[in-house]
């Protein structure tokens, strides 16, 4: 058995931190190429990553202050080359890579990430024409997101102020580097909030300009955040990044294209001397058209005159016919005067006292005639009247039940009122009323309907009741039904 005591012994802390040591200084700073895999961004700022091959991988940590300072954000399935220094992380016991820089490993690598975001942001239709909108052809303010101090910026001026000077505002932004994108989101957004009429006036047109370079310079353009403020931008949006053979997303999402920002100035605008020409022209050319128009018409109108016949012409056939009629006017008013006087003459005479008196006893006596005939009318319908109505109350009389009371017969009713035609369904000590013939009423009490009541016995004579007593008594022994 051997013996082990000779063997040092370290705690855990002085293990790791030989291992730390070690893995430092043996492989210092270090460029590892891979394909990013699980990719965390967690609240702190930094960034957690794998990088991949076909066998391995290898942990990675951006800090936060070096993450904001990337040129290339990190997206999953990218192929990138990292640069840091490999070191341990003692509180899990595994090693990772702290990262300073990544990088896409070639043009390939960008290239196919720059098509798969194309696709992914077509697939959402950003990129439809149908959501482009038409430039307007004579803009009063134009926006301009770009870099104050480039180049770019100075040849937008210029050109602007050769071709139609007007009010230009510029959007200062950082073109390259890890925080153009948002800067240049920002630009986009900020000339969409500026409201019509406000102290800073509000653009008709954007212009997000930028000069040329590699696609690594041109990457913050091809940028998700750049892509949806362009497509999101209620301002029509010219897009002048790069030279007229590179393209960028923000291309697809703008409204128009320009080749260059140079030739996004002359797009914006037109030539103020061609616009000034060509209004000139135009001028001339309606002044010579309305002169024309003018001699036309008066020629025309010369002729028209000359084929009309002359105002004494047609004025002679009226003359004639005023003539005509006026000495036909003095006969034909003696005439209807005479006619008038006969007329008034022939009524004149109807209206004489002997006729209106002789009138007037002809109404009357016709009046007398018909006020005679009327009431013997009146008399003769009052007797047939009178007739009718005295068989109609016989027939009444003959059909009234009271005759059948006369006859010593008696009504009973219930409660109700309602005559009573049979003794089913009226209970013991139900309150009866009775009528006799001589219209006297009777309150009775209905029995239990047993034994036959005793038969009466003769009374001895007593003295005779007054009133209606003696009559219910003396139609006492009459039927009910």
């Amino acid at each position: 058995m051997s013996d082990d005591s000779n063997i040092a012994e370290y705690s855990v802390s002085e293990i790791s931190g030989a291992i730390k040591r070690t893995m430092e200084d043996t492989f210092g700073y270090v460029r590892v190429r891979g394909e990013l895999g699980r990719i965390s961004r967690p609240a702190s700022g930094h960034i957690y990553l794998d990088l991949k091959d076909a066998q391995s991988v290898l942990s990675g940590v951006i800090w936060r202050g070096q993450a904001s300072r990337l040129k290339i954000q990190p997206e999953q399935g990218l192929e990138v080359i990292a640069t840091g220094k490999i070191t341990t992380f003692p509180g899990q016991s595994k090693y990772q890579m702290v990262i300073d820089s990544i990088e896409p490993a070639g043009i390939g690598a960008l290239m196919a990430l720059l098509e798969e975001r194309r696709k992914k942001l077509a697939t959402e239709g950003l990129f439809a024409e149908a959501r482009k909108r038409p430039l307007p052809y004579l803009p009063r303010v134009i926006g301009v997101v770009t870099s104050p101090t480039g180049a770019v910026i100075r040849d937008i001026l210029h050109r602007i102020s050769d071709r139609f000077p007007l009010h230009v505002l510029v959007w200062p932004v950082r073109v390259q580097g890890e925080t153009s994108a948002r800067e240049v989101a920002n630009g986009i957004e900020g000339f969409n909030r500026l409201l019509p009429g406000g102290a800073i006036p509000r653009p008709d047109l954007i212009i997000v300009a930028r000069g040329g370079g590699s696609i690594e310079d041109l990457w913050g353009f091809n940028e998700e955040v750049v892509v949806r403020a362009a497509a999101a931008s209620q301002i029509p949006l010219v897009s002048a990044v790069g030279h007229e053979t590179d393209w960028t997303l923000i291309d697809h999402a703008a409204d128009l294209r320009a080749p260059t920002p140079t030739g996004a100035a002359e797009i914006a605008v037109p030539v103020r001397g061609e616009l000034i020409a060509s209004l000139d022209d135009l001028a001339r050319r309606t002044i010579s058209g309305l002169l024309r128009l003018i001699a036309g018409r008066r020629t025309e109108l010369r002729a028209a005159s000359a084929a009309l016949p002359s105002p004494r012409d047609l004025l002679a056939l009226p003359r004639q016919r005023l003539d005509t009629y006026g000495e036909r006017l003095a006969p034909a008013l003696r005439a209807g005067l005479r006619d008038k006087r006969g007329r008034c003459d022939a009524a004149s005479a109807r209206l004489s006292p002997h006729a209106l008196s002789r009138g007037v006893s002809l109404g009357r006596e016709r009046l007398a005639g018909l006020e005679a005939r009327a009431r013997r009318a009146h008399l003769q319908r009052l007797a047939s009247e009178r007739a009718r109505l005295s068989s109609t109350v016989k027939l009444l009389e003959s059909l009234s039940y009271k005759n059948v009371l006369g006859r010593g017969y008696a009504l009973v009713r219930g409660n109700d009122g309602e005559p009573l035609r049979s003794a089913t369904g009226v209970a013991a000590g139900a309150a009866l009323s009775i009528e006799f013939g001589d219209e006297t009423r009777l309150a009775a009490i209905a029995g239990d309907g047993g034994a036959a009541p005793p038969a009466p016995q003769p009374a001895a004579p007593r003295a005779r009741k007054s009133g209606k007593t003696a009559k219910a008594e003396s139609k006492g022994q009459g039927s009910l039904f």
